[in-house]
């Protein structure tokens, strides 16, 4: 295979993402339009989380795009997670092609009260 080919076989679109934090963790919402949940997959290697889906047209039978704008029909981003982050604990929900992720942080970088003693 070409490298050229071989690029094209990598190429993915990159699904615009938010993220929020708070005192227990982190939210990421993914946007990721036209991928059904059978095709979604999250890999989280080491500290490196992966989003990957590809996307499901559904052409009929026997018809040819006349115009075609999205020439690439996969998603795919990574992100490196923060040490303080319990990738052990990650839930994850897929509704309406919006992926939530949520990843807590861990028990050591949680808040905590410190107890005053009197002297």
């Amino acid at each position: 295979m070409n490298d050229t080919v071989a690029k094209q076989a990598e190429a993915a679109m990159i699904p615009p993402v938010d993220v929020f934090e708070d005192a227990a963790g982190i939210t990421l919402y993914a946007d990721l339009p036209g991928v059904p949940k059978d095709k979604l997959d999250l890999q989280l290697e080491a500290d490196t989380l992966t989003i990957e889906g590809e996307v499901a047209l559904d052409v009929p039978e026997g018809m040819d795009a006349t115009h075609a704008e999205v020439s690439l029909s996969r998603y795919r981003r990574s992100f490196t997670l923060s040490r303080e982050l319990d990738t052990g604990k990650v839930s994850a929900e897929f509704k309406h092609g919006v992926l939530k992720l949520r990843i807590p942080k861990a028990e050591h970088a949680q808040p905590r009260k410190i107890e005053i003693k009197v002297a």
